[in-house]
């Protein structure tokens, strides 16, 4: 019965929910590792708005490849040094140090929801008007990403219920 409750326990679906999303983030970081030109084209063709239909937007476009070039690996660090904010999170939070696992977890899940609804949603979808585009529209990815960072900083962030006597 002690084991179920630890299972149970506040603690651990925080511990396993942090522990998929930098789960989550270690493979999103592989993948742009090892198919750097599949993702790569992605953010080339979001900054070039090359398959945007609004005209009056384009000047907006950014089609140098060292800036694409700059702007995708900044993408992968970032993801990189999220993935590692958690993985200590979700290790503090099995090792029972609540307040590093909380410090750890909420840096890495506030860098999710950063790059995903500031990179992505708001400068990707809206500056570079990625949400006309039907081919190099990410913002459904980003939204996902977004509800479920978000949702995993709102159970850092209760208060575990304390045991009554």
């Amino acid at each position: 019965m002690r084991l179920l409750a630890r299972v149970g326990s506040l603690r651990a679906v925080v511990a396993v929910t942090v522990g998929f999303i930098a789960l989550n983030m270690l493979l999103v970081v592989l993948g742009n590792v090892t198919d750097y030109g599949t993702n790569e084209a992605f953010v080339r063709h979001v900054l070039a708005m090359d398959t945007t239909f609004g005209e009056g937007l384009k000047w907006r476009a950014i089609t140098s490849p060292a800036i694409v070039t700059i702007v995708y690996v900044a993408i992968i660090v970032w993801e990189a040094i999220s993935a590692v904010l958690l993985t200590a999170g979700t290790i503090a939070y099995l090792r029972d140090r609540e307040d590093s696992a909380r410090k750890f977890a909420s840096a890495g899940l506030l860098m999710v929801v950063a790059l995903f609804l500031g990179g992505f949603i708001t400068i990707g979808g809206e500056w570079f008007a990625m949400w006309q585009s039907k081919d190099w529209n990410g913002i459904g990815a980003a939204l996902r990403m977004v509800t479920i960072a978000g949702f995993a900083l709102v159970l850092v962030h209760l208060t575990p219920r304390r045991a009554t006597p």
